[in-house]
């Protein structure tokens, strides 16, 4: 696998056309077929050999690769759990991280404490690998609280719902970082839609010319809600960075052992003072984009099915299997240590605290301002209008 390509691709037809009867058309590459990338496991679970990278995970033990595992199962329980709390109505909303477990632990298991992450809005494997509880992720989506963790207790920011807007946070709080000459890292977190955004582009810019130890991590999920990969661009998103001046790689992002190997290097060279990556991890989001989302109005099952034979936590699983790296006992107590967190998460978000409904006034001005004076009080006359219904 070469890091990086100068191959110019061939034209080709938009991913949106009209045919000869005027009807429109996409065209999706073929389920199943996959371009060139690292790859460390193939997804039936087997150990194949990469001479670039094979040294960063050459010292991984079988309890760190239980770790992983364990890692990505109670990641993916928490995520379940979420959403059926979504449906049941204790969440507003929900996104779902399922499928890119793997993207995100092996990723984040990279990550030295000293590092600072910035997320988007759906790194829950993430959090879970920088040690934020779980249930301090769903304040926000419950509408509690603005995010419920220090983000300097874990060096991990709080969730960004504006697209793409985190990597020039990260791009700065790494030129800040070197100003500092510390020998740490950034890594910021985005997707395959918000690749296409102005916010993206600048932070590209900015963290090139001043050589910024910042890694961007792209899950290319193939689809920014409803619209393909093939409608952000026209060559394969981690080419990107050759424009820009530094390197990109594309990863397998539903092999963990991958994700790890690949970001560890990345992050090496953002410490040894080598500048920038962009990895593109070449994943799939196997459920809705939020639970307010249909896919099945915009994606087939064959897709879908295609790529859940690519399973993530099946794949390590097989290879735990095949190396006698853990057994049955190993996997029931998991299962058992699985109910517990969805025990928890429950019984957490049921008991979560309403907000002081006067909250949001604070805090917007330093020493306070007059129309928002006038805002609290117009609001207090509004909360005053309700009749009293208490004992009715």
């Amino acid at each position: 696998m070469t890091v990086e390509s100068t191959a110019a691709p061939k034209p080709r037809r938009s991913a949106g056309t009209k045919s000869t009867a005027g009807k429109r058309t996409t065209a999706r590459k073929s389920p199943g077929t996959d371009p060139e990338l690292v790859q460390l496991l193939t997804p039936e679970g087997k150990r194949v050999k990469n001479a670039e990278f094979d040294k960063y995970v050459a010292g991984i033990t079988p309890d760190e690769l239980r770790g992983l595992y364990r890692d990505m199962v109670l990641t993916r329980r928490f995520d379940a759990e979420a959403t059926s709390l979504q449906r049941q109505g204790e969440l507003g909303l929900w996104a779902s991280l399922l499928g890119q477990e793997a993207a995100q632990i092996g990723s984040g298991r990279a990550t030295r404490e000293d590092d600072y992450v910035f997320p988007t809005y759906r790194e829950h494997g993430v959090a879970w690998c920088r040690g934020v509880d779980p249930t301090n992720l769903l304040g926000m989506f419950r509408g509690v609280n603005n995010g419920g963790w220090d983000p300097n207790s874990n060096n991990f920011q709080l969730y960004t719902i504006v697209i793409g807007s985190q990597t020039l946070h990260a791009t700065g709080y790494a030129m800040g970082i070197a100003k500092d000459g510390a020998d740490s890292a950034v890594i910021a977190y985005f997707g395959d839609g918000a690749s296409s955004q102005g916010d993206v582009a600048e932070s590209f810019t900015f963290s090139a010319v001043y050589n910024a130890p910042v890694v961007f991590f792209c899950q290319n999920n193939q689809w920014a809600i409803s619209e393909p990969t093939e409608k952000q661009t026209r060559v394969p998103l981690y080419q990107r960075a050759q424009g820009f001046g530094f390197p990109g790689v594309r990863v397998d992002g539903n092999d963990v052992l991958a994700c790890l190997a690949v970001t560890k290097w990345a992050l090496e060279r953002a410490r040894s003072g080598e500048g920038p990556t962009l990895v593109e991890a070449y994943t799939y989001r196997m459920g809705a984009h939020t639970t307010s989302d249909d896919p099945t109005r915009y994606r087939g099952d064959d897709e879908r099915l295609a790529w859940e034979a690519k399973d993530p936590i099946l794949r390590l699983r097989a290879y735990l299997e095949a190396s006698n790296h853990a057994d049955e006992g190993f996997f029931a107590e998991l299962e058992r240590e699985s109910e517990a967190l969805g025990k928890r998460v429950r019984e957490a978000v049921r008991a979560m605290p309403d907000p002081d409904h006067f909250a949001i006034f604070e805090n917007a001005y330093a020493d306070g301002h007059a129309l928002v004076d006038e805002e609290r009080a117009q609001f207090a006359a509004y909360q005053a209008s309700f009749a009293d219904v208490e004992g009715v």
